[in-house]
């Protein structure tokens, strides 16, 4: 296969949180023409990996279902790094889950 050679960085990569508490996990890669990050959630004992929402340039899009306690934000113009974050407002016992970003 080929290789973009495309790395992409998240933090935080362990987050222990109290239940109401807001997180806030981020995503960077250096690509300057990507337009776009997607988030995931794995939920603990399930494969599944569910499309929690995307950012394309500064609009985000977040599924049914995720946009009660998530958000999205990030600017993914210019010709700088990108950046994204995934934010949870309000945190509940059933957001414990494995967390990726993907450009």
């Amino acid at each position: 296969g080929l290789s973009l050679g495309l790395e992409v960085h998240q933090s935080h990569s362990d987050l222990i949180k109290k239940a109401g508490d807001e997180v806030h996990i981020f995503c960077t890669h250096e690509r300057t023409d990507y337009r776009v990050i997607l988030w995931y959630q794995q939920s603990p004992g399930d494969t599944a990996m569910k499309l929690i929402g995307y950012l394309y340039f500064k609009d985000p899009t977040i599924e049914d279902g995720y946009k009660k306690d998530f958000g999205i934000s990030g600017d993914l113009g210019g010709d700088t790094a990108k950046n994204g974050s995934l934010t949870i407002q309000t945190v509940k016992q059933d957001h414990s889950a494995v967390y990726y970003c993907a450009a």
